[in-house]
C-alpha cells in the first residue's frame, strides 16, 4: 500500500502556531501587547473618538470638567480630552517609526560590523563618537536644523537610537560567529547572504525585540521632551508634550492640564517598558521557565 503524501504546513501557520504558544506560556507579555493595542487602536480611530482637537472656542476657556467636555478645556478653549486622545496617534507613530527605523538600520549596520573587521573597528569608532552626545541634546540639534512636521521628529529621535542598536547587534554577532553551528554552516559552503539569513538573524533575534522595545520607549519620551520646548511638530498637531508645555502658565490653578497627558505618556512608558522586561526573562533561556521557543 503506498504512503499518502502529507503536505508541509506553510511556514506562516508554523510562526503563528509558535507565536500562539509563546504567548499563552507568558501571560503578561500577552497582557502589555493587548494594553498596546488598545492604545494603538484609539490613535488610529481618534477622529470618531473625539471632536476637533484644534477647534478654538475662547469662550470656553478653561472650563472644568463636563458632559460636553469630558476633561475641560485649555487657555484656548480646545477641548482636552480630544488632544489627549489625538497625542496618543502622535506618540504611538513617534515610537513606533523610530522602533522601525533603529531596528533595520542598526541590525544592517551591526551585522557588517560584526563581520568585517578593519570596516567593523570604524564603524564603532563613528558608532562611540556618537554615543558620547547625549540623545535628547542630539535630537533637538537635528530637529532645530530640519523643517517642523512629524517626519523631522521620526529622523531627529532615530538618528541618536541607531548606535545602541548597533552595539548590542554587534555584540550578539561576535557571539554567534564562535558558535560550531556557524563553522558547520561554513563548512558546507554557506557563506554570505544565506549564512547570515538562516543562522545569525534567527539567533539574534530576541535581543532585538527587546533592544526594539527600550527604542520605543526612550523614542516617545524623546518626541514629548522635543514638543515640550516647542522643537520639531508644529503648535497646531496635538501632542502629549505640547499639552504640557501649554498647562505651564495655569499649572498653579489648573495642574490637571498637565496632570493628564503627563499621567498618558507615564502609561504608555511604562506598558512599553515593562514588555521589554518580560520579553527580555522569555527570551533568556536561563530565566525562561518553559522552553517553547
Amino acid at each position: 500500500m503506498s504512503e499518502i503524501a502529507v503536505a508541509p504546513r506553510p511556514l506562516l501557520v508554523d510562526l503563528l502556531a509558535l507565536a500562539l504558544r509563546f504567548l499563552r506560556a507568558h501571560r503578561e507579555v500577552s497582557v502589555m501587547l493587548a494594553l498596546i493595542a488598545l492604545m494603538a487602536l484609539v490613535g488610529i480611530l481618534a477622529p470618531l473618538l473625539a471632536p476637533d482637537p484644534a477647534a478654538i472656542n475662547p469662550a470656553n476657556r478653561l472650563k472644568p470638567p463636563s458632559a460636553e467636555h469630558w476633561l475641560g478645556t485649555d487657555h484656548l478653549g480646545r477641548d482636552v480630552y480630544a488632544r489627549l486622545v489625538f497625542g496618543t496617534r502622535t506618540s504611538m507613530s513617534v515610537g513606533f517609526s523610530v522602533a522601525a527605523a533603529t531596528t533595520l538600520i542598526g541590525v544592517v549596520i551591526g551585522l557588517y560590523a560584526g563581520f568585517a573587521r578593519r570596516g567593523g573597528a570604524i564603524v564603532m569608532r563613528i558608532n562611540d563618537a556618537m554615543m558620547s552626545i547625549p540623545a535628547v541634546l542630539l535630537a533637538i540639534a537635528l530637529a532645530s536644523l530640519m523643517s517642523q512636521g512629524l517626519t523631522a521628529v521620526i529622523v531627529a529621535i532615530t538618528i541618536p537610537e541607531i548606535p545602541r542598536m548597533v552595539r548590542v547587534v554587534r555584540a550578539l554577532v561576535l557571539g554567534v560567529r564562535q558558535q560550531p553551528y556557524i563553522a558547520a554552516a561554513v563548512s558546507i559552503g554557506t557563506r554570505g547572504v544565506p549564512l547570515v539569513m538562516r543562522h545569525v538573524i534567527p539567533n539574534t533575534l530576541g535581543p532585538v525585540l527587546v533592544q526594539a522595545t527600550y527604542a520605543c520607549a526612550s523614542a516617545i519620551i524623546a518626541s514629548a521632551v522635543l514638543a515640550f520646548l516647542g522643537v520639531g511638530t508644529s503648535p497646531d498637531v496635538p501632542s502629549w508634550g505640547g499639552m504640557m508645555a501649554d498647562a505651564r502658565r495655569q499649572f498653579r490653578l489648573h495642574p490637571d492640564l498637565m496632570l493628564y497627558p503627563g499621567l498618558a505618556l507615564s502609561a504608555l512608558v511604562l506598558i512599553v517598558n515593562i514588555l521589554g522586561d518580560r520579553l527580555s526573562d522569555a527570551m533568556d533561556p536561563r530565566k525562561a521557565r518553559r522552553g517553547i521557543l
